[in-house]
């Protein structure tokens, strides 16, 4: 069988793995990334987050992304029942990007890749990596080629960004039950038709069902006039419905009558899909000569939009200790890689927590706000959850403290 070998050897070429590759690549790393789908091919998770785009700016790709013609996103706007309330969120307590996009990730990914491929790494689409070995001096990966042949390549790295399709908690297992209570979402993407100016499009809708408070929706725009329209719930609340996935989406949004009311001429022009069970947990983030990127490692859930963030930050600090540790330093992954990782990943914990028991709607929706305090939270969620300074990043604990003076 046929071997190759590369300096750095990628699993996937989402945002994690494109960016890593970047990143890597102004390292003057060799880089191949295996990448089972052809792209553009479609994928959830269309909200990104201001903090994305600084780790988009240090990969080199910040002119690919701007020149792509993404639709503007500046906030989140919230809806339950008749409240309503907004964060922009380029009046944050973190310094650094405030706006960002809401995007097409089929066109998005792509145009990652090809920022990839332009800043010279390699990437061989529709290749399959089937069995891992990481018991030798190096990581050894089989892989299957579009034709059915076989082959495989060493590399002095491994880096796991196959995202849901978590290759190496797979091959490895690696993998752990989640903590968070099974959950699945119907969405789709449709022409929304919502009149001019009753809707923000530069920012993210999360409107939540006037009587479960843990069942929510996301409306996403895009600047092509259309959306992606989902719900979130408890797999139990999911399966009370019948027909298609599409008629079990609009039979829920039917009982919320302010998103009923603002699609009310959407045109559903494409089948739904159903997401079930996606929050996801491994055993550890690295091992010898391996490291898991963003959704590969860990996945909490969609409602802060986290996950693109969390997988370019993954992605940024993979590169930075590979940087040091071809450059002759020691590296401890825990330490330097884990370890951090896990610090904003928990305090975006705390948030989806809170958000699914109440108290955080409770704070959010509050007649009372303090400024200061908006503008902390707007940080989180801007994506600025490694920014210690952030009182609610340094003690998640506090959210515990707001939302009981919020019930008072």
């Amino acid at each position: 069988m046929r071997i190759e070998h590369a300096d750095i050897l990628i699993i996937g070429a989402g945002p994690s793995g494109s960016v890593a590759a970047g990143l890597l690549r102004k390292q003057g790393r060799q880089v191949l990334v295996i990448e089972k789908e052809q792209f553009p091919r479609f994928s959830i998770g269309e909200s990104l987050l201001p903090q994305s785009m600084a780790y988009i700016e240090a990969a080199g790709f910040l002119q690919d992304v701007v020149e792509a013609g993404f639709q503007y996103k500046n906030g989140a706007a919230f809806q339950r029942g008749d409240k309503a309330t907004a964060f922009d969120f380029r009046d944050k307590f973190s310094p650094g990007w405030g706006t960002t996009y809401q995007v097409q990730r089929a066109d998005f990914d792509h145009v990652l890749a090809k920022a990839a491929i332009k800043a010279g790494a390699e990437i061989r689409f529709q290749h399959q990596v089937v069995a891992v070995d990481v018991q030798g001096e190096r990581p050894l990966v089989n892989v299957v080629s579009p034709d059915g042949g076989t082959y495989q390549v060493t590399a002095r790295f491994l880096l796991d960004a196959s995202g849901f399709g978590r290759i190496l908690p797979r091959l490895l297992d690696l993998e752990t039950p989640s903590a968070f209570p099974v959950r699945g979402a119907y969405f789709t993407h449709i022409q929304d038709n919502i009149p001019v100016g009753s809707f923000d499009r530069n920012k993210i809708l999360v409107s939540v069902h006037p009587e479960h408070v843990d069942v929510w929706f996301w409306t996403i725009p895009f600047s092509n006039g259309r959306c992606s329209q989902g719900v979130v719930a408890r797999t139990e609340f999911l399966e009370r419905y019948s027909g298609s996935e599409t008629e079990r989406l609009q039979a829920i949004i039917s009982e919320t009558p302010t998103l009923a009311n603002l699609l009310k001429d959407a045109v559903w022009d494409t089948p739904a899909r159903r997401l079930v069970g996606y929050a996801a947990n491994v055993k550890s983030l690295w091992g010898k000569g391996y490291a898991l990127l963003g959704n590969a490692g860990e996945f909490l859930d969609p409602v802060f939009s986290s996950g693109v963030t969390i997988a370019f930050k993954s992605a940024s600090l993979a590169a930075a200790a590979i940087e040091r540790e071809f450059n002759g330093e020691t590296v401890d992954w825990q330490k330097d890689y884990a370890d951090p990782l896990k610090g904003g990943v928990d305090a975006f914990r705390s948030f989806v927590e809170s958000w699914y028991s109440g108290g955080f709607q409770d704070v959010i929706f509050h007649k009372n706000q303090s400024p200061e305090v908006r503008r902390m939270i707007a940080a989180i969620l801007a994506g600025y959850a490694w920014d210690t300074q952030n009182p609610y990043v340094a003690d998640p604990r506090r959210l515990k403290t707001l939302e009981q003076l919020c019930a008072v």
